[in-house]
């Protein structure tokens, strides 16, 4: 039931996407007076799982078999669909090759320009429907727990994050993001009573893109349950209790008692507890026989349950602000990630996806907060993707309109059908690395 769900948001996510998408190509040549010939969502060669004309319409709308992207076909155009016979007949006024340079454009970049309209009106909506709620980094009090990555960087457990190369992250958990997006040089960190400047090298970059679990919150280990039928449960530890000494050693943090409770597996440990009972503080001292595989059964309270989650509303009006800039801050992340991409020392390539990992990216649950999230970050995807200058993309058409709007020469119709070829080369080969990546990630690692 749970992958029926994912699916289920992945096609109705990704269907709006393309429908929206190819609507606002659509709408800029009808606007001109272009005709379209086809509007379809998903590929049909060959054949067609739905088709329909309205009556006195010139466009054909309907439903691919191919469940990858879709399309319109565009009068008097060179578009994917290579058709060149239409090219040798006499110039019609309602085809697109007939128009100026300027509508030509505003056709092209309809789509992309759909796709950010999308996730602008999607942010304001979530502003307003649900706010922002996010745990802000001035409450994170007992600094963060980092990975052995993060450790030879320089960073200690304990460390609270002041700055990124000065800036100051409201979102606690933004602060990872911003610091691997931006390729950050260095981070300002309270350590006791200290500002410590950490400087990143270039070298760690590689690593950081796959180390999602460079740093954490740190906890202080209050007990969330005992599993039943476990040591901590036959202990005696009741929900609510917090550990405070470990074998007579005071320790707090629930990253310190893992590694202890690593290296005291299979013995029986003293552990500490301090318990409200009526009100007051006890403390209490319990063995705990610790299993071979250094656990006790034991569950962490949830962030939220000791960090305040901060909660900020909107009215619609407030809300519209807020949609606009995280649109441009979305558009603005996502183009510095398509650039690490293509910048082979970051080997950010390497994390690229396919159909598999974006599917994934949906919840086994159903949230229409988390759906419209997903679906607005999608947008932001598809526009800026679609807006690289590689043929057969809008942004190649765009390229080729700027080059014709500059010279005042078109491209001859032999160099556009060589041009779309090229093209298509370029992204079957990309989408054969990005979805062979998901599947050396399924099988292999």
């Amino acid at each position: 039931m749970e992958i029926a769900i994912k699916i289920l948001q992945f096609v109705l996510s990704f269907s709006l996407l393309v429908l929206i998408h190819e609507f606002g190509h659509f709408i800029f040549a009808r606007m001109f007076g272009i005709r379209v010939e086809k509007f379809y969502l998903f590929f049909n060669p060959w054949f067609s799982l739905f088709k329909f004309r309205p009556k006195n319409s010139h466009t054909e709308y309907g439903i691919g078999w191919v469940p990858f992207g879709g399309y319109v076909k565009i009068a008097g155009m060179i578009d994917e669909s290579m058709d060149t016979e239409q090219m040798k007949q006499p110039v019609q006024p309602w085809e697109f090759r007939a128009k100026p340079a300027w509508q030509r454009l505003l056709v092209m970049v309809g789509g992309v320009l759909m796709n950010v309209v999308l996730a602008f009106a999607i942010y304001i909506g979530m502003s307003y429907t649900w706010g922002d709620t996010y745990f802000a980094s001035s409450d994170i009090r007992y600094g963060y727990v980092y990975n052995d990555l993060g450790h030879e960087i320089g960073f200690r457990d304990g460390d609270r994050v002041l700055s990124v190369e000065g800036e100051v992250i409201e979102d606690a958990l933004q602060i990872f993001p911003a610091i691997v997006i931006n390729q950050a040089r260095h981070v300002d960190v309270q350590r006791g009573d200290s500002v410590v400047r950490i400087t990143i090298g270039e070298e760690y970059l590689p690593r950081l893109l796959n180390s999602p679990d460079f740093m954490m919150p740190r906890m202080p280990f209050v007990v969330a349950y005992a599993e039943k039928g476990m040591p901590a449960a036959e202990a005696g530890l009741l929900p609510g209790d917090t550990l405070v000494a470990f074998n007579g050693e005071p320790m707090r943090y629930f990253d310190q008692y893992q590694k202890a409770l690593a290296a005291a597996s299979g013995q029986t440990a003293d552990i500490t507890v301090v318990r409200e009972v009526d009100g007051a503080p006890v403390t209490l001292s319990l063995p705990v026989k610790v299993s071979d595989a250094g656990k006790i059964g034991a569950a962490l309270v949830p962030l939220q349950n000791l960090i305040p989650l901060q909660t900020r509303d909107y009215t619609f009006w407030e809300a519209i602000p807020v949609g606009f800039h995280r649109t441009g801050a979305e558009l603005s992340n996502y183009w510095k990630q398509v650039k690490m991409i293509f910048s082979p020392k970051t080997e950010a390539y390497k994390s690229l996806g396919g159909v598999i990992a974006i599917g994934n990216i949906f919840p086994e649950y159903w949230s229409w907060e988390v759906f419209w999230k997903i679906t607005a970050f999608l947008s932001i995807v598809l526009a800026v993707m679609n807006i690289l200058p590689i043929p057969v993309l809008d942004g190649g058409h765009v390229m080729f309109l700027l080059y014709e709007v500059v010279t005042r020469r078109k491209p001859s119709d032999r160099f556009m059908t060589q041009a779309q070829t090229v093209g298509m080369i370029i992204l079957f080969a990309l989408l054969l690395f990005a979805n062979g990546n998901d599947i050396y990630r399924f099988f292999i690692k």
